[in-house]
């Protein structure tokens, strides 16, 4: 199924009935892939090889009674093969190649591993979203743990590698700014950095300047920098940009999809205005949503709806005086908090990608 194509539920108690069953079978079954990843089993598949549980365990350094149970269920939801059907202890497993490609393979744009992590996360951290739900309340990203911070890592990585330059081309007179040498970007929200690697691997002469709020994040981006050899390039602070403006001035201020999860978009996007100068750009990007709500919605935004409801609403809401935008942020919406921020309007860039829209905010 794409992105792109619409599910219906037939208004009988035997459709409605059968639609719930099947979405609690998917869940537990993401659950699987979660563990999966979690514990290696995938990667210690990835070569192709017929696996028996006690070779997988043994290559884990896990039990053979829990590896045999993931590769029967497993198999059970068509990720793997079974190569030889014989009993239960000897029987081998193969992951074929494709399911390797989504499961395994860090730098594919086909990697959706870190979103059955991201999703067990919050299934784990249910219990915190229920009890701020009654209060009003959030649940902050630092109160979900690494996991759910690395998953959101992880599950962006490849299209920023990947994508980044091309997504900039869609601006032909800011990339000709940032060409030239000593040019200067600044990445708000930037997490883990690797929408900062990018962008410095895509522009040699240029310096890019990151600002994150959350502590961990900012230790982990600097690690990367060093890491991908772009340290000397790419700054790491520890600011809110809303509560303490920076002094320079940058040919370009992006938000790689971060505006919605923020508690004051609009005091952030003045911010951003103001980094920009007279002649800097600012660049956002988000997820692609309909302009309105649609019922039923396409697949894309149903999922969309599922990580606003447990993730990024709620860690909206734990700063007190929040919006609570939550990860469905329409473009009007974003128009409006632009317009309140002192821009005229936003212009949507000529982008082809299925889950993110790039938007230029205009003067």
């Amino acid at each position: 199924m794409t992105v792109t194509e619409r599910e219906t539920i037939p208004r009988t108690v035997d459709a409605v009935a059968e639609h719930v069953f099947e979405t609690v079978v998917a869940s537990g079954e993401t659950m699987a892939m979660a563990l999966g990843h979690r514990l290696g089993w995938y990667a210690a598949l990835a070569g192709g090889e017929p696996t028996t549980a006690a070779q997988l365990a043994e290559a884990t350094g896990t039990h053979e009674r829990y590896c045999r149970e993931w590769l029967e269920q497993q198999a059970a939801s068509g990720m793997l093969d079974v190569a030889a059907p014989s009993s239960d202890t000897d029987r081998r497993f193969v992951l074929p190649p494709p399911v390797a490609e989504v499961m395994t393979n860090a730098d594919s744009l086909a990697y959706l591993a870190p979103l059955a992590r991201m999703f067990a996360t919050a299934a784990r951290d249910y219990e915190l979203v229920a009890a701020a739900a009654r209060t009003g309340g959030g649940v902050s990203w630092e109160a979900h743990g690494a996991d759910m911070r690395e998953s959101q890592a992880d599950a962006n990585r490849p299209a920023f590698l990947t994508l980044m330059a091309d997504w900039l081309s869609s601006m032909p007179d800011v990339v000709e700014r940032l060409r030239a040498p000593g040019a200067r970007i600044a990445d708000v929200g930037s997490g883990y950095g690797w929408s900062s690697v990018a962008m410095a691997r895509a522009f040699p002469g240029a310096r890019v300047d990151c600002f994150e709020v959350d502590a961990e994040s900012v230790v982990a981006a600097r690690a990367i920098a060093e890491d991908e050899g772009v340290a000397d390039r790419v700054t790491v602070s520890e600011v809110d940009i809303a509560a303490a403006l920076p002094e320079q001035r940058y040919a370009l201020v992006t938000a790689f999809e971060c505006i919605h999860d923020m508690p004051d978009p609009v005091g952030v996007l003045t911010a951003m205005r103001e980094m920009a100068g007279n002649d800097g750009t600012v660049l956002v990007m988000d997820e692609r949503t309909a302009d309105e709500l649609t019922a039923p919605a396409e697949i894309y935004e149903r999922f969309l709806y599922g990580v606003s409801l447990f993730v990024c609403l709620p860690d909206g809401l734990s700063t007190p005086g929040s919006v609570g935008t939550g990860t469905v942020m329409r473009a009007p919406v974003l128009r409006g908090y632009a317009q309140a921020a002192g821009f005229s309007d936003i212009e949507v860039l000529d982008v082809d990608n299925d889950f993110f829209r790039f938007y230029r905010l205009l003067r």
